[in-house]
């Protein structure tokens, strides 16, 4: 049998089942993220000490943009914006603004199979560089070998507005060095000064990345939704619920942890128009990672 327990003096939601064998730990206050993940025995993604989650943005949901606007600036119908430039080493806007919202929660169901919960976050304050209203709903569905994240996106305003959408867990091997990605892209992105996205170079193949001691901060348009990580302990299988997917890999000054990000679109996308959708008054988008664990 699952349970949920939500402890309400730190906002943080632990999930378990009777066997232990799985566990998540969600905190509220930090944009619903999850923070520990074990499936099947295996712990997959644990607290990232000594790093802190203001710089990690550890399994973050990223709205209305994954990753970098350059500058801070874009334009869209004919007027121009400026986003908060909060990632100041690069003077560039980062990862949206929901990575350290207050999340509510609105539903929750445990079986003897799984536990899901539902949280909710409500934005009705317009910023100056993105004057709009929108609500989130954030479902995770835990089972004993899988975790799917199940993201809806609302516009609640009068206006159109710009997005992309993204998720930044970390992940971790017993042997990074000896640990792989497996994926199908067709193009990877050329990353200039400040990880602003410059243009792509064909790939057109399937690739079996080796890590090693590579240091990764690296993005590719994918042919499919699927991406594999292998390591010596488990194999992780990534699923997109979306046809267009983007993937982004980065090794943290953390031994033996990895970034595994899926995205809807690219550094500098509210420019550079890579992987960029708008959402019309009244209208919802919805998207669905999953992650499957094998032994």
């Amino acid at each position: 049998m699952y349970t949920i327990n939500h402890i309400k003096e730190t906002k943080v939601i632990e999930v378990t089942n009777t066997d232990k064998t799985v566990f998540g730990k969600i905190f509220l206050d930090q944009g619903a993220s999850l923070q520990e993940l074990t499936l099947n025995k295996k712990t997959i993604i644990q607290d990232l000490k000594p790093l802190e989650y203001k710089t990690t943005y550890a399994s973050s949901i990223l709205f209305p943009f994954a990753n970098r606007i350059k500058d801070g600036l874009y334009s869209f119908n004919n007027k121009e914006f400026q986003l908060e430039k909060n990632q100041q080493e690069e003077q560039n806007a980062l990862h949206g603004f929901i990575y350290d919202k207050t999340f509510k929660i609105l539903a929750k169901e445990t079986t003897e199979t799984k536990a899901s919960i539902t949280l909710e976050y409500i934005e009705n304050s317009k910023t100056k560089g993105f004057p709009y209203s929108y609500s989130i709903l954030v479902t995770y569905i835990f089972s004993d070998d899988s975790l799917s994240l199940k993201v809806d996106i609302k516009n609640t305003d009068e206006k159109t507005f710009p997005f992309t959408l993204g998720w930044h867990p970390y992940f971790i091997s017993d042997n990074l060095y000896e640990s792989c990605l497996n994926f199908d892209c067709k193009e990877k992105l050329i990353i200039g000064k400040r990880n602003i996205t410059t243009g792509t170079e064909d790939i057109q193949s399937k690739v079996s990345l080796d890590i090693k001691d590579k240091q990764l901060d690296d993005c590719w348009i994918l042919n499919s939704d699927k991406v594999r990580f292998k390591t010596p302990n488990y194999q992780l299988n990534f699923e997109s619920s979306v046809n267009e997917n983007f993937f982004q890999a980065y090794t943290p000054p953390r031994a033996n942890t990895i970034a595994i990000e899926p995205t809807t679109g690219v550094s500098n996308s509210f420019n550079n128009k890579i992987g960029l959708q708008t959402l019309a008054p009244n209208k919802e988008y919805s998207i669905t990672w999953k992650i499957k664990i094998i032994n």
